[in-house]
């Protein structure tokens, strides 16, 4: 099995040919994102993607906004997948990543959504897979792990650094549960949290080594569950952002770090581990 990063869009400023050239200049496989609503930047997009030989994960976003509207209907976020997959179709993307639903569902209701959602990608003959994430349905491991049971089809995008704030504590106290869900891990979006926030001002400094090892934990075990299922690629989207996620200095609000150098060195980082990863496997 081989490792295959993904530069998000998330925080990213630029135009979009911009994008590509940092990602293709840093050995990135890909760019993931939410595809434009116009049918021209669209086109923009498709012809960067080839010009620089990119490939495309597609992202999902349901009820508004990341954080999602609280009294949407289900059958309003079932529409938003649609609309997300029709508008990424013609970028051919690999696979559609959905942050999707909301944390206060009834079961009936989180049931409706994933069936809705799954249906929708199959039409398209598309794999989506959902994300772990705070305010939406897999909000917790727990919660996940009863819904992957409830759902055996259903693929993740594992982001474990929501989870850390959620029960605020790293995720290495709760191993048996992620091994439990590991086989539905998909895709996985690299950040690092730590057990006040989704995201360490640094994942290099000394200080936060503990939560990288903690996540580099669970990583080796999605690794385990995909290569014992024979998957011969495993992808990550180093994922830093900003948003309140990017720590700054008190008054002048300026950022300590910046995110491109963070995503960079979040992905230097896992090609080591997982190639070191891989010889301790042989």
């Amino acid at each position: 099995m081989k490792i295959e990063h993904f530069k998000t869009m998330w925080g990213f400023e630029g135009d979009f040919e911009t994008a590509c050239i940092q990602a293709q200049e840093k050995g990135f496989k890909g760019i993931e994102g939410q595809a434009p609503k116009t049918k021209e930047e669209r086109a923009y997009w498709k012809a960067c993607l080839e010009k620089y030989g990119l490939d495309y994960i597609g992202e999902i976003v349901t009820g508004g906004d990341y954080v999602p509207s609280r009294h949407q209907s289900v059958q309003a976020h079932i529409d938003d997948v649609q609309s997300a997959i029709e508008n990424a179709l013609e970028l051919n993307p690999r696979f559609m990543s959905c942050l999707g639903g909301l944390d206060a569902w009834s079961d009936e209701e989180f049931i409706l959504f994933f069936t809705g959602a799954m249906e929708h990608a199959r039409k398209h003959d598309l794999q989506i897979v959902f994300e772990t994430h705070r305010s939406r349905i897999l909000f917790t491991p727990w919660r996940t792990r009863e819904i992957t049971e409830a759902l055996p089809q259903i693929k993740l995008t594992l982001d474990i650094s929501h989870w850390c704030v959620v029960c605020e504590r790293l995720m290495s106290t709760e191993l048996e549960t992620i091994r439990a869900i590991a086989p539905h891990v998909y895709h996985i979006h690299g950040r690092v949290g730590y057990d006040q926030g989704p995201q360490v001002p640094h994942p290099g400094a000394p200080e936060y080594k503990e939560a990288l090892l903690s996540h580099q934990e669970v990583w080796e075990i999605i690794w385990d569950a995909q290569q014992t299922k024979g998957m011969e690629i495993t992808t990550m989207t180093p994922e830093f952002g900003p948003d309140g996620y990017l720590h700054t200095l008190p008054f002048t609000n300026a950022p300590v770090a910046d995110l491109w150098e963070l995503n960079c060195w979040m992905a230097e980082c896992e090609k080591e581990h997982f190639n070191g990863y891989t010889k301790k496997r042989v």
